[in-house]
């Protein structure tokens, strides 16, 4: 009985996900013809409530909310990292979004890479950016649907074989039609569930937990006894790495193309400061996701070989009441939802602004532009699918420790480029290929792990910064080089092709902001 009111209450979760994507038209209707920005941005109308339910179901991923109890059930106190990670994020969100949203309103920019092809004037350095992006976001958008399976199956919700198969599929088919047809506007709304069902269900799980086995003390002791009480806090020899990985985390999930995306799609810049001040409250969740971690192993939870990130799921079947563990697991799958549908949406986006129109097709019409991009949406959300039923999980958790390193090599472009254009843009493509690179043999060489040792004594850190700052020291001495032979420069914004805009404002300077 307690199963069957479970699984009821986890469909009766999708099911108001449901209901609330086929309203999503509803949200700020647009009577102006279509165009990608009204179809990938919401015509930029989101206010503050929608942008922080938007922004922070974008970030905080059903993957996420896994991960990181699932590292802390197996590794102990540095699974905490994520948290100063997306509290670093804050400030960089503050900074960077508000003044990155100015910049695309001005312009008419719907993409990142119209941005970086607009200040550089260099149609490579842009192309090299959008294919970051979506080679970074693929195996995170699969990240979603693994995220679902191992919460399902973790919690006897996820049928085996075929049929577990099938649901994933309609669940992501109920997706697509409302992404299809409405675009950012389905998973905005769906994101006002998720926050409500998570912010719900996370307080009543934890408080409860914590009651069952005797307290914080109890936990925290249990936890330690299970791991070794060493494991509870940070040997001096983790700090670099937990710093280096915190730092470099926070800077490459500012690149990912769907946290811009929702970005954009906001109504000012005020609004995104607002936002900004306001998204701690999702750090908080994902602290207490973490202790949870802590909590299943004091309670004696015994996660598969290789799938720490069931252990939360097993002690909410465990622990909790039906109806409750039904909430969690329909929470936890809505909020695989929302990011998904946002990856897709901004992937669709940057083939369609950045590649299909720069170089296949350059008259396309608006209406085409939309067109091709609610077809590239479908294409990339049955490649997740594909992806997670055609290859190990490990593949998919290995290709996005990759992509946190790749879209990070990005961060010179776009971030130094808001302030100034003084690098070129050949020397940009230069640091990216040698960031590119290095990153990648770092990763590999570690056995795809993304904290790396350096030299031959102990200090180890996070891959990508390193990468990261190889990058940036060959895009500055390229730079100093080019300057000295006297290479041009390529045109700057004023040339940039009128197709790239959307004609909101007249555009006024490479160096308007």
């Amino acid at each position: 009985m307690a199963d069957g009111i479970m699984t009821a209450t986890f469909l009766a979760v999708i099911g108001g996900a449901s209901l609330l994507a086929v309203t999503a038209r509803r949200l700020h209707p647009s009577d102006r013809l279509p165009s990608l920005e009204g179809w990938a941005l919401a015509d930029r109308s989101l206010g503050p409530v929608w942008t922080w339910f938007l922004l922070g179901g974008t970030i905080f991923t059903a993957y996420t909310f896994t991960a990181v109890p699932g590292l802390a059930y197996g590794n102990g106190a540095a699974a905490f990292f994520a948290v100063p990670y997306t509290v670093i994020v804050c400030p960089l969100a503050f900074v960077l979004l508000s003044r990155l949203w100015t910049v695309a309103r001005a312009h008419g920019y719907v993409t990142v890479a119209d941005f970086v092809r607009g200040r550089y004037g260099s149609p490579p350095l842009a192309l090299v950016v959008a294919l970051t992006g979506i080679l970074a976001t693929m195996p995170y958008l699969a990240l979603q649907l693994l995220g679902i399976r191992a919460v399902l199956t973790a919690g006897g919700v996820y049928p085996r074989g075929a049929a577990g198969d099938l649901v994933m599929v309609a669940l992501f088919a109920g997706l697509a039609v409302a992404t299809y047809r409405h675009g950012l506007r389905a998973p905005t709304v769906i994101s006002a569930l998720k926050a409500v069902a998570v912010f719900v269900s996370l307080t009543a799980v934890t408080w409860l937990v914590l009651e069952r086995l005797g307290g914080p003390g109890a936990v925290f002791d249990g936890a330690a006894r299970r791991l070794g009480g060493q494991a509870l806090v940070l040997t001096p020899a983790q700090q670099p790495a937990y710093a280096t990985l915190a730092l470099g985390s926070a800077l490459a999930l500012m690149m990912y193309p769907h946290v811009l995306t929702a970005g954009f799609a906001a109504d000012g810049p005020r609004t995104l400061r607002k936002v900004a001040v306001a998204l701690p409250a999702w750090t908080g969740l994902l602290a207490l996701f973490g202790v949870l971690g802590f909590a299943a192993l004091a309670a004696g939870v015994r996660a598969p070989e290789g799938g720490a990130e069931a252990a939360v799921p097993m002690l909410v079947d465990r622990l909790m009441p039906g109806p409750l563990a039904g909430l969690v697991f329909g929470a936890i799958t809505v909020g695989a939802l929302v990011p998904a549908a946002v990856m897709s949406i901004a992937a669709a986006t940057s083939f369609v602004r950045n590649v299909y129109v720069e170089y296949v097709h350059p008259t396309a019409t608006p209406k085409r532009q939309v067109r091709i991009a609610k077809a590239v949406s479908l294409i990339a959300k049955a490649g997740a699918v594909a992806f997670v039923f055609g290859l190990r999980d490990q593949d998919a958790i290995n290709l996005q420790l990759l992509g946190g390193v790749w879209i990070l090599q990005i961060f010179p472009a776009v971030a130094v480029g808001l302030y100034t254009a003084r690098l070129h843009p050949r020397a940009l493509l230069a640091g990216w290929g040698v960031g590119m690179v290095s990153g990648t043999f770092l990763v590999v060489r570690e056995g795809f792990s993304s904290i790396v040792g350096l030299g031959s004594g102990p200090l180890e850190i996070y891959a990508g910064l390193a990468a990261l700052v190889l990058n940036l020291l060959v895009a500055v001495a390229g730079t100093a080089v080019l300057e000295r032979l006297g290479v041009p420069r390529a045109a700057d914004l004023t040339d940039l092709p009128s197709r790239l805009t959307v004609g909101r404002r007249p555009e006024t300077g490479a160096n308007q902001q």
